[in-house]
């Protein structure tokens, strides 16, 4: 099979997989009620991972009581979310920080060990926190999971963004497709706040 018919079938895929209605949740609603009792694992080494006892963070502590950009990506050490989505917001920190966010959070469904090696790859661990969301549970209370069994990775998130203050979601942005970056990215997202 040619690599092109291989791309078409894809892309193809990842379109139908795409085409519904995006989320549970939307602009004015509580984070924190959407996703309750949910925790994610924060981007850590193994060993990190045993001494803490393979603890989990609760959206309660990444969210209540601050001012949070999320944005969600199909997986680590993917093209977009490597050479484009990730960087978008790694190199606008200052901007972001200078706009009164207080932290940048990436997630996605991996497990944290990969979300750490990802996020040391990217020299991107000072500016992002990296969360995984080993499960899914996390996008699948917001609705914002997609098949991506076609290109060999399974349940995975959207890509999507939002600005997040006090549990309240204040912007959400989630793209028609996994595989576009339009609405998603750190430079739309500060034109935003």
């Amino acid at each position: 099979m040619k690599s092109s018919t291989i791309l078409k079938s894809l892309s193809s895929s990842f379109r139908v997989a795409a085409s519904r209605a995006f989320s549970s949740i939307s602009v004015g609603s509580d984070l924190l009620s959407s996703a309750p009792d949910v925790s994610l694992q924060k981007a850590r080494s193994w060993d990190d991972g045993v001494s803490s006892k393979f603890a989990t963070t609760s959206l309660h502590d990444i969210f209540k009581g601050k001012k949070v950009v999320i944005f969600g990506l199909p997986g680590a050490y993917t093209g977009v979310c490597s050479f484009q989505h990730v960087p978008s917001y790694k190199n606008n920190i200052d901007k972001f920080k200078a706009k009164g966010i207080n932290s940048v959070v990436c997630v996605a469904v991996n497990d944290p060990y990969v979300m750490n090696g990802w996020a040391e790859k990217l020299d991107a661990k000072d500016a992002v926190e990296f969360y995984g969301d080993v499960d899914a549970s996390f996008h699948k209370s917001l609705d914002l999971t997609v098949d991506l069994s076609a290109a060999l990775l399974g349940t995975r998130s959207h890509r999507w963004s939002a600005y997040v203050d006090d549990g309240n979601i204040k912007v959400l942005n989630v793209e028609k497709v996994p595989s576009e970056f339009k609405v998603s990215g750190g430079d739309h997202m500060l034109a935003q706040i």
